[in-house]
This record gives structure tokens, sequence and C-alpha cells, in this order.
């Protein structure tokens, strides 16, 4: 069993009168990506602020790297690097400088190798000596995620880092992501693509009006949400007619010869019912599982259609 590197417990955090964090309680394994979504104002960047103790919690623990965020904050930041909603880069400076800046501050030794390294992981080396105020904005996200890497954080928070990219450059940092966590790196995610969360994700937390109300990996959070369901197909009328009489609940189409069966879209309910199939000769040509979408269970669970950008 992997350790945590992240672990939250009973964490509030409220801003006057309004409550935004109602005691959660997580935990991020080592070498996953942890995801938490949730709509504006649920609550997720409050989060990211107490965890990269940049906020004070009002009350419960939390632990970055088996360091306690309130009495050992300089070793908590020493483990993490963190890249925000908005590219922290400094404009007046080229992609090289920004990044041997932050080595300079970080003390890194080798830096200048360092710094050479970053801009070709990146794909920034042709433009490493260009004013950043010159980089488009996918291009300014990549620098700000280097950046972000000098010193090799082992813990690493994006909040919303792909936010205004195009489907290109989303795709690029999603590949960035997955080479991170290859490389051992623990990554904690807030985004308001629920499709990023569903491709990165090991597990998913969903944060509303303060409090957790789901957690799970994205296969277990659809599998929750009614709507799953197994399609057969069937070669012809005798089968599919022999199969509608052993599946009760099922839902005939005899144009297309299928029959929707509902279940939970996990592994045993299918291996469940191709026995029961093959426990009475029924053959099936063609089999396919439909579990609902991240867009249905965050309906579900919010009760509202999608996210909004720049949650608090």
């Amino acid at each position: 069993m992997r350790t945590s590197d992240i672990a939250v417990s009973g964490l509030r955090k409220a801003f006057g009168d309004k409550v935004v964090l109602d005691g959660i309680d997580f935990d991020v394994a080592a070498g996953s990506v942890f995801s938490m979504l949730g709509p504006n104002g649920a609550g997720k960047t409050t989060t990211v602020n107490v965890l990269t103790t940049l906020l004070k919690a009002d009350a419960g623990t939390v632990r970055v790297g088996g360091r306690d965020v309130a009495t050992e904050t300089k070793e908590v930041r020493a483990a993490i690097g963190v890249t925000g909603q908005f590219a922290a880069v400094d404009e007046l400076l080229t992609g090289r400088e920004n990044l041997r800046l932050m080595a300079d501050l970080k003390r890194v030794r080798s830096a200048g190798q360092v710094v050479t390294g970053l801009l070709e992981r990146f794909d920034l080396t042709e433009s490493a000596d260009k004013l950043a105020s010159t980089y488009s904005g996918g291009m300014r996200r990549k620098l700000d995620l280097a950046m972000t890497l000098v010193g090799s954080p082992r813990i690493i928070f994006l909040d919303e880092p792909t936010t205004g990219l195009d489907p290109r450059s989303r795709r690029t940092m999603w590949q960035i992501v997955r080479e991170l966590v290859a490389d051992g790196a623990t990554i904690f995610l807030t985004t308001q693509y629920l499709e990023e969360a569903d491709h990165l994700a090991d597990r998913i937390a969903v944060l509303d009006q303060g409090r957790l109300v789901a957690q799970g990996s994205p296969g277990e959070l659809k599998r929750q949400i009614p709507g799953s369901h197994v399609r057969l197909r069937f070669t012809g009328v005798r089968e599919l007619d022999a199969a509608a009489r052993l599946l009760a609940g099922a839902t005939r189409d005899d144009e297309n010869l299928t029959l929707r069966v509902p279940g939970d879209g996990g592994v045993k309910s299918l291996q469940a019912l191709l026995g029961l199939l093959a426990d009475h000769s029924i053959d099936a040509e063609e089999l396919s599982v439909h579990t609902p979408d991240l867009d249905d269970v965050f309906l579900a669970l919010t009760g509202r259609a999608n996210m909004e950008v720049n949650a608090q």
C-alpha cells in the first residue's frame, strides 16, 4: 500500500460568517494524481492555499510530505511546488531568465544545467531567450510549470493549470503531468474540466458548499450514478427472445436485436451476466458497457450541470 503524501482531517476554514471548508477529510497517495472538483465558490482554491501554507486553517490537521503545515511550514514549502490559476511569470524577463531566477532563489546546484533541461523538456528551447511577454498562453503555462519544477519538488499543486488553453496545449500539459507522476511525483489537481480529471486522476473528490460529497476513482464515482448498463446485441430474434425472457429487467430493441441490461458497470456484475447467459447457452454477438460520465456525476452530486471558472 502506498503511503500518503497529503493527509487532511477535519479541515475547517471560514471568512467571517461564511464557512468555506466545513470539516473535510481526505488522503492523497504518494505517486498519484488526486483531483478536487467543485463548482464556483466550493472551496477548492482555499483548500490549496491551506495545503500550501498560504492560509491558516481554523481547525483540523493537515500534513503534507509527512509535515504539519501549521508547525513545519518551512519544511512543507521545501517539499512542494505550486502552479496557480494564472501563470506567475515575469514578462520583463526571458524564459531562460525566469527559470534561472527561480533556480537562484531555491539555491539549486548546477542551475544552468537544470534550466537547460527544463527548457528542453517543455519544448521552450527555441523561445528561451525571448521575453515572456511575447509568449502565447500555452507557452506561458508551460514556463510557469517549468518554474514550479525547479528544485524537483516531490509534491506538486496544480490549481486549474489549463484554464484558457486551447485543446492541443491542454493535452500537452496532460502528457507532462503523466510524465511527472511516472517520475514519482504526487499531483494535487483542481480543474474546471471534467474530462481532464477523468483522464488524469487516480482519485477524485467532489467539493460542494464546503463539504466533500463524494470520493473515489473516476470509475467508482460513475458507477454510483444510475444509468449504467450493458448493451447486448444478438445475431437473431431467437437469441434475443431467449435473453429477454432470462433478463426480465432488460429493455429490448427488436430493430437492432439488442438488450439494454441495467447494472453497475463493474467487473463482477459483468461476469455474473455473462455466466448466466452461458449457463443457458445464449451467445451474444456483441457486448458494450455504458456508464455515466463525470458530467452526470457532477450534476447528480451538486445539482449543477458543470463547473464555473475561478473557484474560490
